[in-house]
């Protein structure tokens, strides 16, 4: 599944990405992962509960 999907980062993450998630969408869920452990475990998403733990982070 990982290799499949198109992983990013945040745009306000740091050139070494030492402390970085990486997340990708594929229409149905968002997946997110730890950015050092690319081949570990991938957290899936509901794009509403996405949009309500992004919003909670943001405050």
């Amino acid at each position: 599944m990982s290799a499949a999907l198109k992983w990013f980062k945040s745009s306000h993450s740091s050139p070494d990405g030492d402390q970085c998630v990486e997340v990708a969408h594929d229409g149905t869920q968002v997946h997110v992962r730890d950015s050092k452990v690319q081949d570990g475990p991938v957290l899936d998403l509901a794009p509403a509960s996405w949009a309500e733990l992004t919003g909670w982070v943001g405050k």
